[in-house]
């Protein structure tokens, strides 16, 4: 494993580290706003006082902390893998470069010692999964792996019920800020209610820093509502999402080609209005993952004094 220099200092010393995917650079946008939201992100995350690290695997290397050369060019690079957990250690093994999901983004976290985590949205239960059974890793690795995951909820796309189901069973805290309602990526109400609230960063880092205590598996999903401003509404969006799925359906788009597929349909239908929501989102959770890091270290080290 690569880590950079910064980031193993502000570990070794007890500071606040954010861990950052890299797909949605490589399949959730477009170049030039990928590498431009990735580093409007890490700037985000340095200005809440916490080091940025995102995760990639860069020629058979598993990196936290990408350079300024590395973002560039990962945002321009063509045919680039979509890691997972069933995929990254034959990646690595055999020397190659792919970009991370949720589920290999927190596997590269916990090899780094990094316990906090924003992104835009998880993977989650895809509609007509009782027929296809296709069910993102991202849930079982939020039940096995402990970091804190800060999203606008699961993407919209997803069966956002049967997703907190599986959640539900699968033992993680589902915990949403500010609200009783569970959000729903581009928009702040899915309609379903959130099995868990806080009201500030410091809750949700005492939770995490319990979890740990008490020796429970997983981390924990922080649902963070998109800003008001940035939102497109669920009613506005639900035709425009049942068009893409059944495109989707007609071109037998499958497995992990189906979220960028989907995601470029919703893209043009809305203008480009559903990439303006995503990246406002992306940065309002990185803000609150720099805040939660914050927190757990100033709990630790309180507990250390």
């Amino acid at each position: 494993m690569k880590i950079t220099e910064e980031v193993t200092d502000a570990i070794a010393e007890g500071r606040p580290v954010v861990a950052l995917e890299s797909t949605i650079i490589t399949h959730g946008m477009p170049y030039p706003q990928n590498v431009e939201t990735a580093r409007a992100v890490e700037d985000d995350i340095r200005a809440g006082g916490a080091v940025p690290a995102t995760i990639a695997v860069l020629e058979g290397e598993v990196c936290a902390g990408l350079t300024e050369e590395q973002l560039e060019a990962l945002g321009q690079a063509k045919n680039v893998a979509k890691l997972s957990r069933a995929d990254i250690a034959h990646c690595v093994a055999s020397g190659g470069t792919g970009a991370t999901t949720v589920a290999a983004t927190m596997i590269g976290a916990r090899l780094a010692g990094i316990e906090v985590f924003a992104t835009g949205g998880i993977g989650g239960v895809h509609r007509g999964a009782e027929l296809s059974f296709d069910i993102s890793a991202d849930l079982q690795e939020l039940a096995k792996t402990p970091v804190s995951v800060v999203a606008a909820g699961a993407k919209a796309i997803l069966d956002l019920k049967k997703t907190l189901e599986v959640l539900e069973t699968l033992g993680v805290p589902v915990i949403t800020m500010g609200q009783d309602q569970f959000p729903a990526f581009w928009s702040r109400r899915s309609g379903l209610p959130s099995p868990l609230r806080a009201d500030s960063a410091r809750e949700v880092a005492a939770s995490h820093v319990v979890r740990g205590q008490m020796g429970l598996d997983g981390g924990q999903l922080v649902a963070n509502p998109i800003p008001v401003q940035a939102e497109i509404s669920a009613d506005e969006l639900a035709p425009v999402i049942a068009e893409a799925l059944a495109a989707a359906e007609a071109q037998n788009i499958a497995a992990k080609a189906v979220t960028p597929f989907l995601l470029d349909r919703i893209f043009h239908a809305t203008e480009g209005r559903s990439l303006t929501a995503n990246i406002a989102l992306v940065r309002n959770n990185a803000r609150l993952a720099a805040e939660i890091a914050g927190e757990i270290a100033g709990i630790r080290a309180n507990s250390r004094g």
